[in-house]
């Protein structure tokens, strides 16, 4: 089996920890609210990102490659956010929708494409050890 390389635990704890002060920072110093330039394209582009990971895993998933449970992990992650963001950046009229949105669809897919991936994983250990 691969194990990851020793430096990447280090790296990324070091990572995280780091962000922690950026994130006090930015918490105490953003506006509540700001106007932008651009927010249609971050919406629309973030979708079409969200629509080309999916049709990834499943184009992958068809041609039944072991990578397509790093696909559906990477699906789950921009389902969790973009959930997060329609949520925490909806109007008033909009957040019932938003809310409705995130509970029965897009948190319920992205635990489907994280048992998804989790379940090719196994797969691929069993195959390597043979075990499967």
């Amino acid at each position: 089996m691969n194990r990851p390389p020793r430096w990447m635990a280090p790296l990324f704890a070091v990572l995280g920890a780091g962000t922690v002060p950026w994130t006090v920072y930015l918490s105490l110093t953003l506006p509540d609210h700001a106007r932008t330039h651009n927010y249609r394209l971050a919406w629309v582009g973030f979708d079409v990102m969200l629509i080309v990971a999916m049709l990834l895993t499943a184009y992958l998933a068809w041609r039944g490659r072991p990578l397509a449970g790093q696909a559906a992990g990477c699906t789950a992650t921009m389902l969790v956010v973009d959930a997060w963001f329609d949520v925490t950046t909806s109007g008033r009229p909009d957040v019932g929708v938003a809310l409705l949105l995130a509970a029965l669809v897009e948190l319920p897919l992205a635990a489907l494409c994280g048992w998804i991936a989790l379940l090719v994983q196994r797969a691929a250990q069993n195959s390597a050890t043979g075990a499967g």
